[in-house]
């Protein structure tokens, strides 16, 4: 299993959110979602498939494996708290999904649940 770098982390958590929300993913709905160039999502799906974390079938459909998934969800998971959190504390919506989606690879599993810990406890919610 190769090393992820951010963009793939971000390509994986990507196919995540389209797959719950339309049930299938192409190439094509990763450029359209992400606003890139067909040969670049292209590139990226060469490399995360040769790396193991996802799968495309003869259709050209996409589906993450399970070291896919984990990365997938990881990712989306802090996505998700850190724009909550962000915007509890008065950041525009917009700006707080740009800021967590920086802060998403870079901040610690120690620092993450911590902050997702205080969260809960301050709103009373899971995230």
């Amino acid at each position: 299993m190769k090393q992820l770098h951010e963009s793939g982390e971000d390509y994986l958590e990507t196919i995540l959110i389209l797959r719950n929300r339309t049930g299938e993913v192409r190439s094509i709905d990763i450029v359209h979602e992400m606003n890139l160039s067909k040969p670049s999502v292209s590139r990226a799906m060469s490399i995360l498939r040769e790396g193991g974390f996802i799968l495309v079938d003869d259709g050209g459909y996409i589906t993450l494996t399970e070291a896919g998934k984990d990365v997938a969800e990881r990712i989306y998971e802090r996505h998700r708290l850190l724009s909550k959190w962000l915007t509890a504390i008065g950041v525009d919506e917009k700006v707080a999904a740009e800021d967590a989606c920086h802060i998403e690879h870079d901040l610690s599993i120690e620092s993450f649940e911590r902050l997702k810990e205080h969260f809960n406890e301050f709103f009373g919610v899971e995230n």
